[in-house]
């Protein structure tokens, strides 16, 4: 198999070959392209060579206005080149496409400027070099080749006898050079294409380094609109649902209460129905003012992080000592993730953590929002035991926050997350 793809390969290479004409046409098509950027300086400084100091300037600033206008036209013929005999499309540049030409003379600190000179002053050169060997690799070859048949077909009266045997050696070695030199320049010229493609694209297209950095940023950008749509979402609904779902179930059971203390003439299945319905109702309340404080609390919109993290606090069977400074208030989307990581915290702590008191604290210190959660429980604490760490982590890197866990066996637990907030 190895040979049959050997062979394959080089067939595709072969001086008949498609893809061997394809390349010579590329690297030449690029020959004069490559070489305009030095010609343009050659010709004037041919034309007129002065000697005086500012005819020196004058000329030197000429120069370098007709290199930067002809940047433009150059990159996007090299590109549509690139396109029409390769295929390969050179996406354009933020930096540096959609203007007109002579925008490049007020670009000269645009970093894609600089990387198409390069491209046109000093890389474009040394391949258009090739090229050069391309184009007299196969002129030459063709030549030595058929020198062969040419001194066959002269008369004998204008070439040496072809019995010399000197003579013979000399018409075959020469034959044999022209041939190795087609067998050999369509390897070169494929070889100059890749090197030609691979600086088109490095240099005439978008930086590598900085599209992923611009697709990083519009990614991050993306996810911060998500997980702000998300919170907006979660308090239309807790809004919702506290306007109408919970006034009604409120109306419901002060109905049923009313009902179940003034009616004394009812059967007493009746009143069974009544009071069942009266505790069942009370329960629903209670279920869906938990629900709702799970979707976005209205005293952290309201009132603030110190406020909503206080009822927390409030509702944990636990000694919490807290300590929250959140001045000035970070971004709601941010204050609902801390709001979620103690509330979580807490909730681990009373169902695993058989802990006897716990410590919070929550500060924020310039850009930071820092959140601790301690307790002196038994510790072993681990993320992946189904104790809701995981998800808790997941919401925190949800805004680029970091999150750390501290719980030796036998204990303390340590929770520690770092939020970003914008001044």
């Amino acid at each position: 198999m190895a040979s049959i793809s050997l062979a394959r390969h080089a067939l595709a290479h072969a001086p008949w070959s498609r893809t061997a004409w394809r390349d010579t046409v590329f690297v030449a098509s690029g020959v004069p392209l490559q070489c305009a950027g030095w010609t343009i300086v050659s010709v004037l400084w041919t034309v007129w060579t002065p000697i005086d100091l500012t005819p020196v300037l004058v000329l030197s600033f000429a120069t370098v206005a007709l290199v930067l206008l002809a940047a433009r036209p150059l990159t996007a013929w090299h590109r549509e080149r690139c396109w029409a005999l390769l295929g390969i499309e050179i996406a354009p540049m933020p930096g540096f496409d959609g203007g007109r030409p002579w925008d490049a003379l007020r670009d000269l600190r645009s970093p894609e400027l600089w990387r198409v000179l390069q491209y046109h002053l000093l890389v474009g050169p040394l391949l258009a070099c090739g090229g050069f060997a391309v184009v007299a690799g196969w002129g030459t070859g063709v030549v030595l080749g058929s020198y062969s048949a040419y001194a066959w077909a002269l008369p004998a009266t204008s070439s040496p006898e072809l019995s010399d045997k000197a003579y013979a050696n000399q018409l075959l070695w020469l034959t044999l050079a022209g041939l190795l030199l087609l067998v050999i320049t369509p390897w070169a010229a494929a070889g100059v294409r890749r090197l030609d493609a691979r600086a088109a694209a490095a240099l005439l297209g978008p930086d590598r380094a900085r599209e992923l950095e611009r697709r990083v940023e519009d990614l991050a950008e993306k996810r911060a609109s998500v997980v702000d749509a998300a919170d907006i979402e979660r308090r239309r609904i807790e809004r919702d649902l506290h306007d109408g779902a919970q006034q009604r179930l409120v109306s419901l059971a002060l109905h049923l209460g009313l009902a179940r203390e003034t009616l004394d003439d009812v059967p007493d299945h009746a009143m069974e129905v009544i009071i069942e319905a009266h505790e069942q109702a009370k329960e629903a309340l209670t279920e869906l003012r938990t629900l709702i404080r799970g979707l976005h609390p209205a005293v952290l919109e309201d009132r603030g992080l110190d406020a909503a993290l206080s009822g927390i606090a409030a509702r944990v069977p636990l000694p919490v000592r807290m300590e929250v400074d959140v001045e000035p208030r970070a971004s709601s989307t941010v204050e609902a993730v801390a709001y979620f990581v103690v509330s979580e915290a807490l909730t681990n702590v009373v169902k695993h953590a058989r802990a006897t008191s716990v410590d919070v604290e929550v500060l924020r210190r310039g850009d930071v929002l820092r959140l601790t959660v301690g307790d002196d429980g038994v510790g072993g604490a681990d993320p992946s035991g189904g104790t809701g760490l995981t998800g808790l982590a997941r919401r925190v890197r949800s805004v680029d926050g970091t999150f750390r866990i501290t719980s030796p066996a036998g204990g303390p637990t340590t929770v520690t997350v770092e939020l970003p907030c914008a001044l």
